[in-house]
């Protein structure tokens, strides 16, 4: 399938997806795909469906559009394939048309292959386990939907003494890992691709390193590539976070107290929020763990009350930007003056194709205001 001189693949089936048929191409009206650092990234597909006649008791296109079927998508465009979705049916919505002559409606959403780790709440215990060797672990054990770890250890996770506590586990696979990344200021996420069938899993901090994407460039001429965008500063976000240790065995506080202290996140803002005047201050409860586990915990609050002070959402033209915003990475933005133009963090990217129109929507976020580079990459 083509639209607007990019081509869209899309394979579908049970565990191993393959090509989708003819059919299910000629029906296709419109594809959205969102991808996001948080949460299930998921996407959705409409067709026009027709039942052919009133000798057919349903409609084809619902034989190959399951309820729990994987679907890829991968778009080639300008001639390099991109993953934009490796995921699972989980609904599926059937508009019939009530005037002769008028195609009916089918929709099929879904969301990323995580979407196989929530499926089951459990009671498991991980004795003398640390936090990567658990997500590790249960990372692994949806191998068969070609997701691969990247698991990055975070500062002093080491296996707790038996003696202490025992990690244990409530709720879901998936639910215990990001309650664990929430613990260290960390993400979670799966991202398709790079290859067709294969996921990279990312439990680690906000990825604020590496090369920025192509500039979004705005009220620029010709230059510019950014239909719509504005800017929200919170001047709430920004927090600091302390709290009392607590003795494991006689549940009383120590009278020792851990603070958080400067983000060691990349700086993407010359003015944190954390300059402000007024910056909140946040409690954190008394908890049986060890000192750098409540060290860690106090910090992850600061930090990542930092990803929410500037926020800005935009949408663009992928043909006049040129390539695809990938979310999870840095981005340059200029022409939007000296307190909001630099560098941010690619929050979520929200893809919507259609015949003769493909336009990206987007957020970005950062700790503050003020550019930390004197031009971003065109």
């Amino acid at each position: 399938m083509i639209f607007l001189g990019v081509q869209l693949t899309i394979l579908i089936g049970k565990t191993v997806p393959v090509p989708a048929s003819r059919l299910l191409l000629e029906s296709l009206a419109s594809v959205e795909v969102t991808n996001s650092d948080t949460g299930r990234s998921g996407f959705q597909m409409s067709f026009s469906a027709n039942r052919n006649g009133m000798s057919d008791l349903d409609y084809p296109l619902l034989k190959e559009v399951k309820q729990l079927n994987r679907v890829i998508l991968v778009v080639i465009f300008n001639g390099r394939p991109h993953v934009l979705s490796d995921g699972i049916i989980t609904n599926q919505q059937v508009q019939p048309s009530t005037q002769p002559g008028v195609s009916s409606t089918i929709i099929a959403t879904g969301e990323d292959v995580s979407v196989m780790m929530d499926m089951e709440e459990k009671i498991a215990q991980h004795p003398s386990q640390n936090q990567t060797t658990i997500v590790s672990k249960i990372i692994a054990k949806y191998a068969q939907y070609g997701i691969i770890p990247k698991v990055i250890p975070p500062s002093g996770d080491k296996p707790p003494l038996p003696t202490e506590y025992i990690p244990t586990q409530r709720g879901t696979d998936l639910e215990y890992i990001k309650e664990m990344a929430e613990m260290n200021g960390y993400v979670f996420y799966v991202s398709p691709g790079p290859a067709p069938g294969t996921s990279m899993a990312y439990w680690g901090p906000p990825e604020k390193l590496g090369v920025p994407q192509s500039a979004l460039s705005v009220n620029m001429g010709w230059h510019s590539n950014v239909d719509s965008i504005n800017f929200q500063y919170d001047a709430l976000a920004a927090s600091e976070a302390s709290g009392e240790l607590q003795d494991h065995k006689s549940n009383k506080c120590q009278g020792v107290t851990v603070k958080s202290s400067k983000s060691k996140r990349p700086t993407l803002a010359t003015s944190s929020g954390l300059k402000q005047s007024k910056v909140r201050k946040r409690l954190l409860s008394p908890q049986g763990s060890n000192q750098s586990q409540s060290k860690a915990r106090v910090q992850s609050i600061t930090d990542t009350s930092l990803d929410q002070v500037v926020t800005a959402e935009g949408e663009l033209d992928s043909k006049n930007y040129g390539s695809l915003l990938r979310a999870r990475g840095l981005v340059g933005l200029r022409g939007v003056g000296k307190s909001y133009d630099g560098l941010y963090y690619v929050k979520s990217v929200t893809h919507k194709l259609e015949r003769g129109k493909y336009k990206q929507s987007f957020t970005l976020t950062r700790e503050g205001l003020g550019a930390t580079v004197p031009v971003v990459i065109p």
